[in-house]
């Protein structure tokens, strides 16, 4: 039996989660109601999901040498994660967020990445046997373009598929969208990348479309749009699909994305067709919006098979 291979390059931060029942205003003191320390980053969220749900997982990546770190260790080893490409760099801290949730779940992030982006091509290289060896290689924006385009090379070299979610929103070299298969953005995201504004479901086609011209022609190649209560656009050479949105008593949108990544990345090194990983991913992206917190929040297969429609 195949056991899938995810490689995840990306970032680890630990996340200061206030709940507040409103956003600050400028110069305003609020009174929280809650605070809490999670695991975090992208990149560790998404090698958390997929590790939850069955691959094997590795993660190239890098923090600090001080106590958020030491949390993260112990948090990378209790997923089963392979950290062998987790370097410590005492120079910088480990990259830490601070995240305001509100009643509704939604929430606003500042990010300090620190040793995420001091992760360089050379640190790539030395994990260049994972990347070939993986069925698919997940990177996010919360490290270095450099390291990515490393990464990608490698992997397309090797065969291995390559999913990119874009996030945070930025502008990205046209050499390496070119040699990205999979493109996963949020609709802010799609919008800086295709210079489409996604207001509407003819907007995210027009965007997805243009999107897609930009990437991966060869093969394995799609843009998945999500859209939050809106669903999902996947768009491929031979059609636009919608997929409608799972109903779920939202807690806190935090991760939900990170979720939906891993378990795409996750079904696609598992052999799923395309149209199955996704609707897959937007489950588990889905049941990641009923529990508090990044980490605690990637689901696991029990928690999507209860929220997953029956087919």
């Amino acid at each position: 039996m195949h056991h899938p291979k995810v490689t995840v390059l990306g970032s680890a931060n630990v996340d200061l989660v206030v709940r507040a029942e409103q956003m600050p205003s400028k110069g305003e003191t609020l009174i929280g109601k809650t605070f809490d320390i999670f695991t975090g980053g992208k990149g560790f969220n998404q090698a958390t999901a997929a590790a939850r749900l069955g691959a094997d997982v590795t993660l190239i990546g890098r923090i600090g040498d001080d106590p958020f770190a030491d949390i993260l260790r112990t948090a990378i080893d209790a997923e089963n994660i392979n950290s062998q490409f987790v370097r410590t760099d005492a120079e910088s801290g480990t990259g830490v967020a601070t995240i305001i949730v509100q009643p509704d779940g939604d929430n606003s992030i500042i990010v300090v990445p620190r040793a995420n982006m001091r992760i360089t091509p050379t640190d790539i290289q030395n994990a260049a046997d994972s990347i070939a060896k993986a069925d698919v290689l997940l990177l996010q924006l919360e490290t270095p373009i450099d390291a990515s385009q490393k990464a990608i090379e490698i992997a397309k070299a090797n065969g291995t598929i390559v999913v990119l979610d874009p996030a945070p929103a930025r502008q990205l070299p046209s050499s390496l969208l070119a040699q990205v298969n999979i493109l996963k953005p949020n609709e802010t995201e799609a919008a800086v990348l295709s210079g489409h504004t996604v207001l509407s479901s003819e907007n995210a086609i027009t965007a997805a479309n243009a999107l897609r011209a930009k990437i991966a022609p060869d093969g394995f190649s799609a843009v998945v749009i999500t859209r939050g209560e809106h669903g999902v656009l996947l768009s491929t050479p031979e059609e636009c699909t919608h997929i409608p949105a799972i109903s779920v008593d939202v807690v806190d949108t935090t991760g939900a994305g990170d979720a939906f990544s891993g378990a795409l990345a996750t079904a696609l090194a598992k052999g799923s067709e395309l149209m199955d990983a996704v609707k897959y991913a937007a489950a588990a992206g889905a049941a990641a919006t009923t529990v508090l917190g990044a980490t605690p929040s990637m689901p696991t297969q029990k928690k999507i098979d209860a929220i997953q429609p029956k087919s």
